[in-house]
């Protein structure tokens, strides 16, 4: 999914045109207090700015809050999924089941790796990979399942694990889009032999670039490590050694970042999900439009993003049509979102438009919304009113007020 990409059409920052107008309504925003400012302040002020003591704290914190026994930290959700796959010995010939509807900077690790990415179709309702669908896809050159918690709604974990089990195969859980949300009662990031987060914009956490990768397998943990970064103690070191690492660590400067933010996920959370209320409320009025679904045995989800999933009375023209609409309004928001399988890299790979329809169908009709703590009630109601306005603009739906 295009999660990232869609955010460079945009100006993520605050102020105003060289007009004078009054700045967009932002798509994403970021969190930050002075907490976080004097953090940073003085991580900087310490005698070594790269990978350290801060970012082992913010390691150590991390498994802490999930419960699992190892943490490593990386420059992002791409390279976290990277060093997994080569932590299993995952590479070319190799095969990686992933779904085409998922964080597309996250998925491109499979290729990277060398190995190929087998897509399997997506459930209507929740948005996530399959069980069944994944496992009609498994051949003796599959290796593992890279499932996700899509938009922060937890994939059907109990039958993953069981679907790994019989196969053998490693199970990956992408957590990327889902903090803080719950599946049985259990935190995302629990269910997964390895479990990868990201901590770009626009997610929960956000310390520039980062992520995280969790584990509760030793042997994993130290591959992860060696494929990462040298040791200090070994920089100097004219020993070849046993693997060449990618060099991709955390700076404590990112790290000092992160580690407020996890201190204080449960107060943004709190806070998105206060918007999120407020777009309920708004939105109850739009006709034509899927309502938020959460699976029987979610306990908990906090969005990523605040989709709106439009009816089949739309199409993907009158969907971008109301994305061109909002942009005229200075409301950025964008479609959610252009699938894998019919992106370029894949397409290369032989994938092409009608392989799942399922996710071309969900894809094409939904719009995701400006979602940050720092949106008004006021705003949220402009939004939507703008967006139903838009809808009878293109002739596909009501406005009911």
């Amino acid at each position: 999914m295009s999660d990232a990409d869609f955010l460079d059409d945009f100006d993520l920052g605050e102020g105003e045109s060289e007009g004078g107008e009054a700045s967009s309504i932002l798509l994403s925003d970021p969190d930050i207090t002075v907490i976080e400012l004097q953090a940073v302040a003085e991580a900087m002020q310490a005698p070594r700015l790269s990978s350290g003591p801060i970012a082992q704290e913010f390691e150590a914190e991390f498994a802490a809050y999930l419960g699992r026994k190892y943490a490593v930290a990386v420059p992002s959700g791409t390279l976290g999924l990277l060093y997994t796959l080569k932590a299993y010995g995952i590479g070319p010939g190799d095969e990686v089941i992933a779904s085409p509807y998922s964080f597309r900077e996250t998925v491109h690790a499979i290729s990277l790796s060398g190995a190929r990415p087998v897509f399997a179709d997506i459930d209507y309702w929740a948005g996530t990979l399959v069980p069944a669908k994944a496992e009609a896809k498994i051949t003796d050159k599959t290796k593992a399942i890279v499932a996700g918690n899509t938009n922060g709604h937890p994939a059907p974990w109990t039958d993953f694990q069981e679907l790994a089990r019989r196969h053998n195969l490693a199970l990956i859980e992408d957590s990327t889009e889902a903090i803080g949300s719950r599946y049985k009662g259990a935190l995302v990031g629990t269910f997964g032999d390895t479990s990868v987060f990201d901590f770009s914009q626009p997610f929960p956490i956000v310390c520039g670039e980062g992520g995280m990768v969790v584990t509760d397998d030793i042997d994993v943990a130290v591959a992860l490590r060696r494929f990462r970064s040298h040791k200090l103690e070994e920089r100097s070191s004219v020993v070849v050694s046993m693997s060449a690492p990618y060099q991709g660590a955390m700076s404590d400067i990112t790290a000092a970042l992160g580690l407020t933010q996890l201190r204080r996920l449960e107060e943004i959370l709190e806070q998105r999900r206060t918007v999120e209320h407020l777009y309920q409320k708004y939105v109850q009025s739009f006709e034509g439009i899927k309502d938020p679904f959460i699976g029987p045995d979610v306990t908990e989800v906090n969005w990523f993003l605040y989709v709106v999933h439009l009816g089949t009375r739309f199409s993907k023209s009158s969907r971008d049509s109301i994305v061109e609409d909002l942009k005229v309004e200075k409301v950025q928001s964008t479609g959610y979102s252009t699938p894998l399988h019919v992106q370029r890299h894949y397409f290369d790979l032989g994938y092409r438009r009608g392989d799942f329809l399922v996710t071309e169908k969900v894809a094409d009709r939904a719009v995701a919304l400006p979602f940050h703590t720092h949106l008004s009630e006021e705003e949220i109601e402009f939004i939507v009113a703008t967006m139903k306005d838009a809808s009878v603009n293109v002739g596909a739906g009501a406005a009911i007020y």
